[in-house]
């Protein structure tokens, strides 16, 4: 993993590794494997602390909060390491918030985004008391107001503005800040909206806010954005909004699966921070696979391999319900052998779910494995674990954070009781 912390780096797995080549921080994967089976997801805590870090120094120039995506990776163990490092969180539903609270973060700890809020969860975030409502439609706002009033309180927002920018991500489904996307106010109501908000009671309008996409390998959005976001500002100072404390430019950093030039910490900070001081607000930052991303590996053993239709194919035991991201997003992650031969074969690599859409690689060009080997599938420490499902009624694979020479089981692995729990043979039939 990134900073020297996953040995089983894409150069050694290229080599002829003598045993023991796969290691996350000190403790060798396969020994690791063996110990908690697989599939499973292992964490390196070396490198999320590395990467908050590099993130935090690089924006020292303006006053901060980073709030990390509980989406990316909402385990428990990985929410409370960055807890520890003095982050926030940016949380999208109900239950996120409920892992935060469980994860030792306060009300004020917490940034709500998310476009289709329920009136529950829109209540029990004003009951926790959150920095921020990051509100992205009137109704939404109307609603918030509502609920505000209704318990005498007053709901802190800031104003997701979509600010309709054209932004390069690997698959459309990651550019949330164009032009007719779901997200966010349109720029061109934004300022509409925002003067309904100032004349609702139950409502402090504090901040605006944006999130243009996820895995953006390019500033040039994030500078666009940040102009618009800061000419909407002036807007609101001039319409004699003078309690705005807030700008929330998102996350969507990108980092490494393939090819892919990661963001440089310092050359996103250099687009977004003398803006962000000049306006006098608090810079609120949302990474999310940029923290977590590298910082996690998926184990999985060869079952099989089996030839059909002249394609060669490696069956493992992990599948789309374990790691989602190739079959939905198209989406590439480095494959490489535990223990590498030195030889090379191209294979599908293809799981035990039955779906033909079931795979983790096509046509790949890679370490040449045998039954019984094991692999490492890179880079899916975000958006790995959080979309697993029980698809095929397979139990979801544990999740292992790492330190130095430890390691902890930090979620179980699921049993078939578990998928079963809650679950009834015989209907339990009621009338109303």
């Amino acid at each position: 993993m990134g900073q020297g912390v996953l040995t089983a780096t894409r150069d050694q797995a290229a080599a002829a590794g003598a045993p023991g080549a796969g290691r996350c921080e000190d403790i060798e994967l396969e020994q690791l494997a063996r110990a908690v089976g697989t599939p499973a997801y292992v964490y390196s805590a070396t490198h999320i602390r590395d990467q908050y870090r590099r993130l935090a120094a690089a924006l020292a120039g303006a006053e901060h909060r980073i709030h990390y995506s509980v989406k990316a990776n909402s385990s428990l163990a990985v929410l409370a390491l960055l807890r520890d490092l003095g982050a926030g969180v940016d949380i999208v539903s109900g239950g996120e918030l409920e892992r935060a609270l469980r994860a030792g973060y306060t009300g004020l700890d917490v940034v709500f985004s998310g476009v289709g809020k329920t009136e529950q969860e829109l209540a029990d975030a004003l009951d926790a008391g959150v920095l921020l409502f990051n509100v992205e439609s009137e109704a939404e706002l109307r609603q918030l107001d509502r609920i505000a009033r209704a318990t005498e309180r007053v709901a802190p927002v800031a104003l997701r503005v979509n600010p309709e920018v054209t932004v390069d991500t690997p698959h459309p489904y990651t550019r949330t800040g164009e032009r007719g996307m779901k997200f966010g106010i349109p720029y061109d109501e934004a300022l509409d909206v925002a003067g309904r908000a100032v004349q609702m009671s139950g409502i402090a309008l504090r901040g605006v806010d944006m999130h243009i996409g996820s895995q953006v390998t390019a500033l040039d959005p994030y500078e666009e954005g940040m102009r618009r976001l800061l000419e909407l500002v002036a807007a609101l100072r001039d319409f004699g909004c003078r309690d705005l404390e807030y700008l929330d430019v998102g996350g969507g950093l990108a980092v490494t699966y393939e090819n892919e030039e990661p963001t440089n910490p310092a050359a996103f900070a250099a687009t977004v921070v003398p803006q962000a001081a000049a306006s006098g607000l608090t810079l609120i930052v949302e990474p999310g696979r940029y923290l977590v991303g590298n910082a996690g590996v998926l184990l999985t053993r060869v079952l099989y391999r089996k030839r059909s239709g002249g394609r060669e194919y490696v069956i493992t035991d992990a599948g789309m319900n374990d790691l989602l991201r190739p079959s939905h997003y198209q989406a590439y992650h480095h494959i490489s052998a535990a223990h590498p031969r030195g030889a090379t074969a191209t294979y599908d690599v293809v799981g035990p779910v039955c779906e033909s859409g079931d795979f983790l690689a096509l046509n790949r060009t890679m370490d040449a494995v045998s039954e019984g080997d094991l692999l490492v599938v890179h880079s899916a420490g975000a958006y790995g674990f959080v979309m697993a499902s029980n698809y095929n009624s397979r139990p979801r694979p544990p999740e292992v954070l790492v330190e130095g020479d430890r390691y902890s089981i930090v979620r179980e692995r699921e049993t078939f009781a578990d998928l079963v729990r809650h679950e009834r043979v015989a209907p339990d039939w009621r009338r109303l």
